[in-house]
């Protein structure tokens, strides 16, 4: 049965109508979009070209306007656009032609204004690369270099479908730590507001029912009435604190200095620190792995990865390389200088490097911490689950106790 999937292509400034049409591929897939020209006649022959059977074409109306906003360009949409663009250039479609069916087709009206920006740009005479130049928000630096060797190369294809790997493996890596960090940060959220609500809601009901029988509270009791208290005096005070903390943290952290003090306390940090510091080397290995087997010059590739690292002090650590290997010095020495990265990976990289197979062992490195970082999230997990349980627990556990111990004293009292 045919599928059907619309395409809406960004048309561009001109006084041309727009028109509307419906198509059939070769599969029997109804596609539908939108194409500025001069008449109907224009349109059909333009979507023949394409290999498409047209069914309807017809000029577009007031009510056909579509109101929508244009989203964000993310990940997924950059991984997908570099597995089909691989795959119609390694079966010898021309780029222009390759970027305006991968424009058609895309589902995200902001990506599809990229693609046909970067289309015209080619067909003005640019090259791929330097498109991708003008859109740094959506193709980082390691995307247009590697692009940049692949055509010089002449291997664009097999360029496209290392990107596309290393962007699946990277996207995966950061999810497995988003992941990991997310779980704890929800648990206490949730501790927060529970404890919140119940001294804020619970607790005055109680504290009245204590004062119409009299006498005095157990100290546990006092304790959280005390508690309720202060909170509804200086809740206000509270959170204009947290926002006031929030602020300075983000203003410290924005500064270079700041980022920077940052960024080497959280490598050093408890449970989290090692973690952190295995994903920056499976980061680093595998970027350069792929920079340096796509034939980007290792000065290039060191600054690039340097850029991506994510982290300042890891940052710092590949300048420094990059400085001692432009002074004529090998990879391994100035990386055990910097004390930022593993003795292992150090002695690998020294290896790789003598043997002239580098771009392998950097591979290898990579799915080993990968490996590590799967087991460092898996023992993560398993640490900070029990902890959060005891906390959730050990909250609500204690307010309870604490509410109900002088209804036990009035209970042994009337006995």
């Amino acid at each position: 049965m045919a599928q059907a999937a619309t395409i809406k292509t960004t048309p561009k400034k001109s006084s041309a109508p727009l028109y509307m049409w419906e198509a059939k591929t070769k599969q029997g897939e109804i596609k539908k979009g939108e194409m500025e020209a001069g008449d109907e006649k224009a349109v059909e022959a333009r979507l023949v070209s394409l290999g498409l059977t047209v069914t309807k074409v017809r000029k577009k109306g007031l009510l056909d306007t579509n109101l929508s906003l244009p989203g964000s360009v993310v990940g997924k949409d950059i991984l997908i656009f570099t597995r089909q663009f691989a795959t119609m250039i390694d079966a010898g479609l021309p780029l222009v032609q390759c970027l305006d069916i991968l424009g058609s087709q895309t589902e995200n009206p902001a990506f599809r204004k990229v693609i046909f920006a970067i289309k015209g740009r080619v067909e003005g005479g640019s090259t791929f690369s330097d498109a991708l130049k003008e859109h740094p928000k959506v193709f980082d630096e390691l995307y247009v270099q590697l692009c940049a060797a692949g055509e010089v190369g002449g291997i664009l294809d097999t360029i496209l479908n290392r990107l596309a790997v290393y962007r699946e493996k990277n996207e995966k890596l950061l999810r497995k730590v988003k992941g990991a960090l997310t779980y704890p940060m929800a648990v206490v959220g949730i501790g927060v507001v529970v404890t919140a609500v119940l001294l804020l809601k619970v607790t005055p009901v109680f504290e009245k029912m204590f004062s119409d029988f009299g006498g005095a509270l157990p100290g546990p009791t006092q304790f959280v009435v005390d508690m309720s208290k202060w909170l509804q005096s200086y809740i206000i005070h509270l959170i204009a604190g947290i926002a006031a903390a929030i602020f300075a943290f983000r203003a410290f952290h924005s500064n270079p200095r700041g980022r920077e003090i940052f960024d080497k306390a959280i490598l050093h940090a408890p449970l989290v620190g090692d973690l952190l510091r295995k994903v920056a080397v499976a980061r680093f290995t595998r970027t350069l792995g792929t920079m340096i087997s796509s034939g980007v010059p290792i000065l290039d590739a060191l600054d690039v990865t340097a850029k991506t690292a994510g982290n300042r002090t890891i940052e710092k650590g590949i300048q420094y390389v990059r400085a001692k290997i432009s002074e004529g010095k090998n990879i391994s020495g100035p990386l055990a200088d910097t004390k930022v990265f593993p003795s292992m990976v150090v002695q690998m990289i020294g290896v790789g490097e003598a043997t002239g197979a580098m771009d392998q062992m950097l591979s290898k490195i990579a799915d080993f911490y990968d490996d590590e970082v799967d087991a460092g999230v898996a023992g993560l997990t398993s640490l900070i689950e029990p902890i959060m349980m005891v906390f959730l627990g050990g909250a609500v556990g204690g307010f309870l106790i604490a509410m109900y111990l002088p209804i036990f004293s009035i209970a042994g009292a009337i006995k």
